[in-house]
């Protein structure tokens, strides 16, 4: 690893940057996961629940719109990190970038 990418990664700025950005990404796996399990587990316990018309005379059960939910939850949470991460995140990284190469130049 050269010099230029060490100080980069040694910016106080950009630890915190990093942390940050670790620590969401592991909330919303964590959120999602959780999701994903409690689901799981209410198919196992209660199959029949998911069958239950949404109201009188439909065909359209609880089931379909619990699964659609977890789906656009994940997709929800996905699109709010990607926008972060490609957003706050990396502003954040390209003014260390260049904080560290004018350091260099001086």
């Amino acid at each position: 690893m050269d010099k230029l990418t060490q100080r980069v990664l040694d910016n106080p700025e950009f630890q915190k940057m990093a942390h940050q950005k670790s620590v969401l990404g592991w909330s919303f796996s964590i959120l999602i996961f959780s999701i994903y399990v409690v689901y799981i587990l209410y198919i196992g316990l209660s199959p029949e629940s998911f069958g239950v018309p949404v109201g009188t005379g439909s065909i359209t059960t609880w089931g379909i719109y619990i699964g659609l939910f977890v789906i656009l939850f994940a997709i929800a949470i996905t699109g709010i990190y990607v926008h972060k991460a490609n957003g706050v995140f990396e502003e954040t990284t390209q003014r260390v970038i260049r904080v560290v190469q004018e350091q260099n130049h001086e």
